[in-house]
């Protein structure tokens, strides 16, 4: 295996952002040597702005000096680029499959988390449904199986982002007596050594959220 070094490899992002996680955890569970570059959430540096001139957000993967935005996209660059322990499967219905997953995850889930404070009581009929479909989905320890995937990687947001966010608002959805394997899934993902390494302080996203509770928004 060809070795990575560091220097080739930088990750731009902010901590709070789930987004920037799963990159985080793809390439830890990959085992690639990365440099993290911190922006400051509000205010992107001038490089991170030319390496993302069309969305002007994080993550941003450089390799080589070659920029890659988008987390989704990023997790298959990832994926194609380097071989070991994969995160898609080989089987191009399997494949497919993930990639839908990974979609419904951001446009059904993470849409409803968005309309919170807007109309809440819609907000939580989409995230009960989307929590539904999940739940009737998982038939193994992760989505991908025994091993993390694309899938689990996706809904990094839903096993530790989410549970500190219904705290802060008070709100009882996702818990062990409504989506047990859900639950469960939660609990096994972020004990994975490989994610448990790169998830931010529960400290660190209690007190953002909080602070941000008037006008709840989910970092990107």
């Amino acid at each position: 295996m060809t070795s990575i070094q560091e220097e080739e490899v930088k990750l731009f992002g902010v901590v709070p952002s789930p987004f920037v996680t799963r990159v985080d955890i793809a390439l830890n569970l990959k085992g690639v040597q990365y440099k993290f570059v911190e922006e400051n959430l509000g205010n992107f540096s001038d490089t991170l702005i030319k390496y993302n001139p069309v969305h002007k957000k994080v993550p941003v993967l450089v390799h080589n000096e070659k920029p890659i935005s988008e987390s989704c996209v990023i997790l298959e660059y990832i994926d194609e680029t380097w071989k070991q322990n994969p995160i898609l499967p080989s089987d191009p219905y399997q494949r497919a499959l993930a990639r839908f997953w990974s979609n419904f995850i951001d446009d059904k889930f993470l849409s409803a988390v968005r309309k919170w404070k807007v109309n809440n009581e819609e907000s939580i009929e989409e995230m009960e449904v989307a929590f539904q479909f999940l739940e009737n989905e998982l038939n193994d320890k992760f989505f991908g199986g025994e091993e993390i995937g694309i899938v689990d990687i996706t809904a990094v947001f839903i096993a530790y982002w989410f549970p500190i966010i219904q705290e802060i608002i008070g709100l009882k959805l996702f818990t062990n007596e409504k989506f047990p394997k859900l639950y469960k899934w939660s609990q096994d993902f972020t004990n994975h050594q490989a994610v448990k390494e790169k998830l931010p302080s529960r400290e660190t996203l209690f007190a953002y959220f909080r602070a941000r509770l008037e006008t709840l928004v989910v970092p990107k």
